[in-house]
């Protein structure tokens, strides 16, 4: 809701002819400069000329909503308005107190070294640029195999009839790579049974048969294979660094709540 009324608002105060600088003010309050930057930024989008100017007429707009919603002093004694004020409130004191009690270990150089040469380790000489499609059962994976043997194309069949994330995208998978044969663990998150079918089809190959895993049957195309492409450490770094920060978060938000727990008084 909030973007949309953001764009319409734009629209409203462009179609006025509200034309300034790169700071403005609204009936005597000031909207800086600072700001307009600072909501480019959170906003994700470029520091360039056209789109401060985007932002400065969407800020504008906000102003002079805020001004007249503060003149109707009944909105705040309307129990949603009450009821959406507490849990804002709530809401950021909340973050503000995690973001001072979480506090994850830092991660190191040796540590982002460490998971890349172990990554460089797990990978196989090929990788593969696979699809696949997830179903229920036997019958819905022999409808799907009919469809594909009589010459359907497998990322459609996919679309229509996959129960995987992956079903938008006709059932792509991100290139992988892993040793073969393929083995339990060392498979880059992949199910062994899949894996296993990727590491044997050509390219264009698809799997003759149904492959079976954890109660659900799956199809596997395998689109093209190349040498295995190994990133340099400096490329790979930041995804690294980002992945052990992640993990380094998670780690210390489940030690907070266990602590909290152990100390809590729950019934249900």
């Amino acid at each position: 809701m909030q973007p949309i009324l953001s764009r319409l608002a734009a629209g409203v105060v462009l179609a006025l002819g509200l034309h300034v600088g790169h700071a403005a003010t609204v009936n005597g309050v000031t909207i800086s400069g600072a700001a307009i930057v600072e909501a480019a930024k959170a906003a994700g989008l470029p520091d360039t000329p056209q789109s401060r100017e985007v932002i400065k007429q969407q800020l504008i707009a906000r102003e002079l909503f805020r001004q007249e919603a503060s003149k109707d002093k009944a909105l705040e004694g309307r129990p949603e308005v009450q009821t959406q004020l507490r849990e804002a409130r709530n809401q950021i004191l909340t973050q503000a107190w995690l973001k001072d009690r979480i506090k994850p270990e830092p991660v190191t150089d040796a540590q982002v070294r460490g998971r890349y040469n172990a990554i460089v380790a797990s990978l196989g000489a090929m990788e593969y640029k696979a699809r696949v499609i997830e179903l229920a059962d036997d019958a819905a994976a022999d409808k799907a195999l009919a469809r594909i043997k009589a010459g359907e194309d497998f990322a459609k069949v996919a679309q229509d009839m996959s129960l995987a994330p992956t079903r938008a995208s006709g059932g792509a998978l991100d290139w992988v790579s892993f040793k073969v044969p393929a083995q339990e663990g060392r498979t880059q998150s992949l199910p062994l049974p899949l894996a296993e079918a990727i590491s044997t089809l050509p390219a264009g190959g698809v799997s003759p048969s149904p492959v079976t895993w954890n109660a659900r049957r799956y199809l596997v195309k395998v689109d093209a294979l190349r040498p295995t492409q190994v990133p340099s450490y400096d490329a790979a770094a930041p995804g690294i660094r980002q992945a052990l920060q992640a993990q380094a978060l998670e780690r210390a938000t489940v030690a907070l709540v266990t602590s909290l727990l152990t100390k809590a008084k729950i019934t249900q």
